[in-house]
This record gives structure tokens, sequence and C-alpha cells, in this order.
């Protein structure tokens, strides 16, 4: 059984056409499919206040239905909602398929709705992956480097437009170069419904070619290998991709082209690990240099660099230098360069060594074995300092 036209829309009978309007948009808006994904009956109930609507938005019919209820309709021209489905309704009310109903506005009736939207984009053309090897030193310091792609190119012999040379792209007669098609249906005393289509012929595009170019088939381009250039920025990281905008595959004519995705592979360095935006060195230290002290060299990316190994230094002990580590990708600074100290311990040694050892070990005692922080200290200040 129907509901009242008016508590459908949750209006008062003495409302304006203004306030009927509004009820009716705030009732199409809570009913869009888009934020009604788990309501079934969505449809259901946006087909009932469009009804209603179209009831009370006409002075005629709204006074009939006012004085005879739904036997004052009969014989009127009404829309069939049922043949409709839910996208071809928000066609008829609000000028094209639903997506767009936030900023349209309601035609009065009698009038036309829906709208045709221009020619259909050009396909894009594609993307295309690459890789790039690199040293620690150049995704540190940044590089130049050449990688060979296969992609689809622009045709030479068409400029890509997919005409035989000489000629060009017409005109679609179908579409007149609108690259949609219309189709009235009349809906009475209602108005008219206009739906929309991509024109068959064209496929959207606007123009046709009547002499396809010999050498891409009309298509506009053809696959080949190129070479492209790569700007490697300093601080790069593995596994990091750079988009190179517009150096994919060819579009198709008039189209733009796709773009390139060059995956990053750092390989594993012989002396540095990289944490973050930080380097990392193991100084390899005799039990000897780390009781004594010492001066020793570090190889750092950006120039060999002297150090002092201080009497006493224990293992795990860390240094750290700042601004000798990675630029910031994108950004201002460089991270820090830690070294971090590994003692040796000798092995293969010989009688006199041993004895030499035993004597130290005899003259030694509990004071020159305290320790000042603990080994688990020492480790976390490696990590988290």
């Amino acid at each position: 059984m129907k509901r009242d036209y008016y508590d459908v829309l949750g209006v008062e009978r003495s409302s304006s056409s203004a306030e009927i309007k509004k009820a009716f948009r705030n009732l199409a808006r809570k009913y869009h499919p888009d934020v009604n994904k788990e309501d079934a009956e969505a449809e259901t109930k946006f087909k009932e206040a469009a009804e209603a609507y179209e009831v009370l938005s006409d002075a005629d019919t709204r006074a009939a239905y006012d004085h005879y209820g739904f036997d004052g309709l009969k014989g009127r021209p009404m829309i069939d909602f049922d043949q409709f489905g839910f996208s071809d309704l928000f066609n008829v009310f609000f000028g094209g398929g639903g997506g767009g109903m936030f900023d349209s506005v309601l035609r009065d009736a009698g009038g036309a709705w829906g709208a045709t939207t221009g020619s259909a984009p050009v396909p894009r053309g594609d993307d295309v992956e690459a890789r790039v090897e690199l040293e620690l030193r150049e995704a540190v310091f940044g590089a130049s480097r050449e990688v060979e792609i296969t992609a689809d190119a622009v045709c030479e012999d068409c400029k890509g437009s997919g005409a035989k040379a000489g000629t060009g792209r017409e005109t679609c007669p179908q579409c007149k170069g609108s690259g949609r098609m219309r189709e009235v249906s009349s809906l009475g005393g209602f108005g008219q419904f206009i739906r929309t289509s991509t024109c068959s012929i064209c496929r959207g595009q606007g123009t046709i070619v009547k002499e396809p170019c010999s050498t891409c088939r009309g298509t506009g381009k053809r696959r080949g290998n190129r070479k492209v250039k790569v700007e490697i920025p300093a601080g790069i990281a593995d596994g990091q991709r750079l988009r190179l905008s517009g150096e994919g595959g060819a579009g198709g004519p008039g189209g733009r082209p796709g773009d390139l995705y060059v995956l990053m592979r750092v390989a594993a360095d012989d002396h540095f690990i990289r944490d973050g935006d930080d380097l990392i060195y193991r100084l390899d230290v005799t039990i000897v240099d780390a009781a004594l002290g010492a001066k020793m060299g570090v190889p750092a990316l950006d120039g060999d660099m002297e150090i002092t190994v201080a009497a006493g230094t224990q293992p795990g002990d860390m240094k750290v230098y700042k601004n000798r580590g990675v630029p910031v990708l994108q950004g201002y600074g460089r991270g820090d360069l830690k070294v971090i100290v590994n003692v040796v311990v000798p092995r293969h040694l010989n009688v006199e060594q041993k004895e030499l050892l035993k004597q130290f070990k005899k003259l030694s005692s509990a004071r020159n074995y305290v320790p000042d922080e603990s080994f688990v200290e020492r480790v976390r200040a490696v990590f988290y300092q």
C-alpha cells in the first residue's frame, strides 16, 4: 500500500514548493548508493521519494492529490519508476548517473532532464617499469643512469594521428564530434528523459580515421625500445621508486603518455651499514690498541678520516660524527656516521705470546676490568641515539 506523499517527503501539507524540493534533495542525498552500500532498500526508497516529488512539485497534480488522494491521479501521465534503474533515475532528476547529484540543480517540471557529457577521454599510455642497480656511494650522493625500456612510441609516419600520410582524422558522422549519443524518451506531462551513451563508431573520441596509417594500422603508436636518462637524487634508498612523468608508453591519438617507474636496488657495502639516514661503520681494533689507545683511519664515503681510539676503549663503544652520513632525500642536512668499535681477540698465539699474556694476567687486578656501562646500554645507544 502506498504511503501518503507528504509523509514520504517528511513535509507538511502547507509546505511551499521550495520546501518540497529541498526535502526531496535531502532524501535523494540520503539514499545515494555511495553512502548506502549496506542498505538494500535504498533504491526502493529513492523511487518512492521521486514519485512523491513528481506529484507534489507540479501545481496541478498536487491540487488533484490534495482533493481526491490517489484517485485524483488516475488517467494523468506519470513516470513508471519501476522501469528505470537507480542510475537512470539519477539521470532524470540530476542530469547524469548520480555521480554529480550534489552539484546539480533540479529543473522545473515539464522541462528536460539529463545532459550529454563531452567526448570520452582518449586512452592514456601504459605505465612502464625499469630497475637500476646502485652501489651505496651512488645512492648516498646521487648518480645518472640510462635505462632501456620497451614501450609504445608515437608512430613516426602518421605523427600519432593514426591516419595515412596526407590525410587526417575526420569528424564522426554519427555523433557529429561529441563522442556521445542521445536517446530522448517522452515522459508525458513530466517532460523528457534523455539517456546518453558512448558513440559506437568513434568510441567516444569524436573523430574517425577513414584511411588508417599502414605502419601503425590506425593506432597512432608503435612498439619499440628506447633509452631514458634517469637522474637519481642523493639519499635514495633500496626499494624506493622514481616516477618519471610522461616517459612511459605513448597514448592514443591526442592522449597523454604513461609514466616510467624506476625501482632502485642498492647493493650491500663491504664497510658500511645504512640505518635510515645514518651510516654505521665497524672499526676493528686490537686488544692492545683498545687498551693503550691509538690513532686509526676510517674510510668515510666523502673522504677518509682519522679518529682517536681512547685508552681503555671497550667492545661496542661508539663514536658519532655529525653530518657525515646520508643526505636527507628531498630535504636538508645529512645523517650521522656512527663508528662502532669491535675489539679483535688474537688467535694462533705462539709460545712467547702466550707467556706474555699469562704474565699480564698475573699482573692484572679487578680494578683493570671495572665496567663503566653495561653492554646492553652500549647496544641501545647504537640504535637509539
